[in-house]
C-alpha cells in the first residue's frame, strides 16, 4: 500500500517543527552574555519569547528579527500568525533618559501580506524604511483593528531579501519616557515624541523592509 503526503501536510509539519525547534533553543528568565544574537548582560527576557522567529510561509522559509531591544512569543506555539512581544531600552538604544535594558513596550503583531504595489522595495540597507506619504493606500489598509494601533509595519526576509509578508505592531508603553533613539535624533525628526503610558499613537508611522541580517551587519 502506498501512502501519500500532500505538500500542504508537509509544510505544516515543518512549521510546527521550526517552532518547537525555536521555543526549545530560548533560554528566557536567565541573564546572558550578548553572545550569539542573545539579549546583553544584565536584561532578563521573559519566559519563551526570542529574538527571532523561523517559519514556512506560503511554500518559503522567512525569517522575522532581530532587532535591537524585541523579543516575540506566539500566542500559539504552532501558529506564528499572532505573536506577543516586548521591547528593551538594549544599550539605550531607544531613549536617552531610561535606563539601559529598561521596558519600555509590551504589544501584540499581526502577520500580513502586503499586495503588489507599483513601487519598488527598497533593499539597500539592512532596515528601510517608508512613511506612511510615500506608502500605497493598499498596503495601510491591511492593517488590523484598531487601525489607529497599528501604525509600524515590519516586514520578514528570505534568503534574497525583504518580502512583502511581515507583522503590524500596535506598541503599548508600560512607562512615560522620550524616544529619542537614544539621543541620536532631536525634535524636528518624525521619530522623536514624548511617550505616555498606554497605546502609543505616535509611534513612527513607517512600513519597514528588513533584508536580514548579514555578517557584516
Amino acid at each position: 500500500m502506498s501512502i501519500g503526503i500532500s505538500r500542504a501536510t508537509i509544510l505544516t509539519f515543518l512549521l510546527t517543527w521550526t517552532c518547537v525547534a525555536v521555543l526549545s533553543g530560548c533560554r528566557s528568565d536567565q541573564r546572558n552574555d550578548g553572545a550569539n544574537g542573545s539579549p546583553p548582560g544584565g536584561l532578563v527576557v521573559p519566559h519563551g519569547y526570542m529574538a527571532r522567529l523561523e517559519q514556512v510561509h506560503d511554500g518559503r522559509m522567512i525569517g522575522f528579527g532581530p532587532f535591537v531591544g524585541y523579543y516575540f512569543r506566539p500566542q500559539d506555539p504552532r501558529d506564528l500568525s499572532r505573536l506577543q512581544f516586548v521591547c528593551f531600552n538594549e544599550n539605550r538604544f531607544y531613549s536617552s533618559d531610561m535606563p539601559d535594558g529598561a521596558k519600555l513596550y509590551e504589544g501584540t503583531a499581526v502577520r500580513m501580506t502586503l499586495p503588489q504595489a507599483n513601487i519598488a522595495i527598497p533593499a539597500t540597507e539592512r532596515i528601510n524604511p517608508v512613511f506612511f506619504p510615500e506608502a500605497p493606500e493598499a498596503w495601510r489598509n491591511t492593517r488590523p483593528e484598531p487601525q489607529d494601533d497599528f501604525i509600524h509595519f515590519h516586514s520578514a526576509y528570505d534568503a534574497v531579501g525583504p518580502v512583502l509578508t511581515g507583522y503590524w505592531l500596535q506598541h503599548v508603553s508600560v512607562a512615560d519616557f522620550t524616544y529619542d533613539m537614544g539621543g541620536r535624533v532631536e525634535a524636528q525628526s518624525p521619530l522623536y515624541h514624548r511617550v505616555r503610558k498606554g497605546s502609543d499613537r505616535d509611534f513612527a508611522r513607517i512600513v519597514e523592509f528588513d533584508r536580514g541580517p548579514r555578517k557584516n551587519d
